[in-house]
């Protein structure tokens, strides 16, 4: 196993995960409900709607983002160190276990459910991801100098 020593190691990047995906819930629940909310108020009262919506709602879509990037990021954790190996079916699998561990108050069968949808998603995710990157790396992809047919030509 090669490891990567430039990274955190697992209980920082578990805290920076959690936070970053609070950060990005709280600011993009802020935006959608800030939105909403002034769709949704009589005229002369937009902008106090608006305040309402974000205070009600922004910091609940913040902190279930947080929990969902947190046990992803732990279950992330867990499959590295038992699989001893850093590749994209990581990720699917720490999906599975999130999807599942989420919706467990709903039975057997949402759980079972939202653990091959989460699953699914990651391996988009994931799957787009590698394909980007190959197509990224064939643009700089070193190409072999043409000679020329009459080289002396050139010298003189």
């Amino acid at each position: 196993m090669s490891a990567d020593h430039s990274r955190d190691p697992c209980p920082i990047v578990i805290l920076s995960d959690f936070g970053g995906a609070f950060s990005m819930g709280a600011i993009g629940g802020t935006i959608w409900h800030g939105i909403k909310g002034f769709r949704n108020s009589p005229i002369g009262e937009r902008r106090v709607g608006a305040l309402s919506a974000i205070k009600v709602r922004a910091p609940t879509v913040g902190g279930n983002f947080g929990v969902w990037g947190g046990l992803f990021s732990t279950f992330d954790c867990a499959v590295k160190g038992v699989r001893r190996t850093e590749d994209p079916f990581n990720a699917i699998i720490a999906g599975f276990f999130t999807g599942g561990a989420l919706a467990l108050r709903g039975g057997w069968k949402h759980t079972r459910n939202s653990a091959i949808t989460c699953a699914c998603v990651l391996a988009v995710f994931e799957g787009v991801g590698i394909a980007m990157q190959r197509w990224m790396a064939y643009g700089a992809k070193p190409v072999q100098p043409q000679i020329p047919e009459n080289p002396q030509a050139l010298a003189a």
